[in-house]
């Protein structure tokens, strides 16, 4: 006999209503897109950082993709741009508090991805 949605079992109290789950898309949908977390993890170890010196930390992203993730990532308020008015331009990249929070919850995680990989 098929179980009816009235048959089931009432889900055991949990600290998160299914609601909460709701609230992650937008940030999820951002950090599954290519080396986000990991921009945010280098920008974290390295920051303030220029272009070139996060651009030298990945083995073979290409500067659109980079540049994207690095416009993105500003544009969620998780890293801050600073431009100098210099000549040549630099830019130099950091983390804002958000950043450095983000940062320090993913670490974990890319330590955990990383030892399953061995």
């Amino acid at each position: 006999m098929a179980e009816t949605v009235d048959d089931r079992p009432e889900p055991p109290d949990s600290p998160c209503d299914i609601d909460c789950y709701c609230r992650l898309d937008g940030l999820m949908e951002l950090l599954s897109r290519r080396y986000a977390m990991q921009l945010i993890c280098v920008v974290g170890a390295i920051g303030p950082a220029r272009y070139g010196e996060i651009e030298d930390a990945f083995d073979d992203v290409s500067s659109s993709t980079l540049s994207s993730r690095l416009d993105e990532l500003v544009d969620a308020d998780y890293l801050d741009r600073e431009q100098y008015a210099e000549i040549p331009p630099r830019v130099e990249y950091d983390l804002t508090d958000d950043g450095d929070e983000l940062c320090r919850r993913l670490q974990p995680l890319l330590e955990w991805a990383a030892d399953r990989e061995r």
